[in-house]
């Protein structure tokens, strides 16, 4: 049985990796992502993250596919629903007017939207997926509450907000009796730290916000497999990787391969243990392409690193 904790003040307990979503309908089809939500639901594991944007960048894709075949797979296995936590995002843009943000009018619009791709009458945790300077922190949340109200989302949580937003939107909330968003999606992991660490993490840790990272690999940067130009072809992925090939991203994947050396982990594994470490983090947020990222997932929940080691790789990303 694997070990759970608190998702900040939400009353959701999680184990502490989350499936990250965005790769469904994009780097792998269908029937690989039911072949991978089976294999993580199988190794215990229970919170599944995605929006209602993914994968609209993908070519032929609208967004709505990853939550499509969510919920397709919810579907093919009754009872397994109330065994998972989803989050899922609003606020991107989905290609039609007004189809964005976070306007009361589309918030009500775009649930509905999420919930019949996922095939659920519940949403465990609602994600404002971007800022959106168009529309005051009131409004926003007050359709959340309504939301809430209606049994329609559990709890609701903020991505991409810097301190200084967070810190408005949790004021605003207490001042006008409003829900306050009670988790934080920010981008972090052992290379990209700047815009988490500091004021952002020490406000989550002061209020109890729950914490999940994306980008917890660097887009795969983490994982080793891409150490020059040469390597950047070997995923749809790659293009994004150039700028972590620098002297600072050459230092870390040393430090890595040596304390993945000393564990026989994979670099992917101590990279996700660091995060699990970190102070203020709730719970990393993890894709796999194959059933066997699934199993490193597990290694790296139980991967003892020791202070020393923390300290290793977080000086290499100094």
């Amino acid at each position: 049985m694997m070990k759970k904790v608190a998702l900040g003040a939400t009353g959701i307990n999680i184990v502490p990796l989350v499936f990250g979503g965005n790769v469904f309908g994009w780097t792998i089809d269908e029937k690989t992502s039911i072949a991978i939500l089976d294999a993580f639901v199988d190794a215990g594991f229970d919170a599944i993250d995605t929006a209602d944007v993914y994968s609209a960048w993908a070519p032929n894709n609208q967004g709505g596919e990853s939550e499509t075949i969510i919920g397709r797979w919810l579907k093919a296995h009754p009872g397994m629903r109330d065994k998972l936590k989803i989050f899922t995002k609003v606020g991107s843009d989905m290609g039609h007017p007004g189809h964005k943000g976070l306007s009361a009018t589309w918030i009500v619009k775009a649930v509905e939207d999420s919930l019949k791709r996922l095939q659920t009458d519940y949403i465990d945790l609602y994600f404002s997926h971007w800022p959106d300077p168009t529309v005051g922190y009131a409004e926003t949340l007050g359709a959340y509450d309504k939301l809430l109200k209606a049994g329609k989302i559990r709890s609701v949580g903020a991505s991409n907000l810097n301190a200084d937003q967070l810190q408005a939107s949790l004021d605003i909330a207490k001042a006008q009796h409003l829900p306050s968003y009670q988790v934080l999606q920010p981008e972090y992991n052992l290379y990209d730290r700047g815009s988490f660490e500091g004021p952002l993490q020490a406000l989550c840790m002061r209020e109890n916000i729950g914490v999940v990272t994306y980008y917890s690999l660097a887009s795969g940067f983490l994982s080793g497999k891409y150490r020059s130009a040469a390597d950047l072809g070997k995923s749809a992925r790659g293009s994004g990787i150039s700028k972590y090939l620098n002297e600072k991203g050459s230092r870390i994947l040393t430090t890595l391969d040596e304390v993945s050396a000393q564990h026989g982990a994979t670099p992917a594994e101590v990279a996700l243990a660091w995060l699990i470490a970190a102070d203020g983090v709730t719970a990393p947020i993890a894709s796999a392409t194959k059933t066997s990222h699934v199993k490193s997932f597990a290694k790296a929940m139980a991967l003892p690193l020791s202070p020393a080691e923390l300290s290793q790789l977080t000086v290499a990303g100094n």
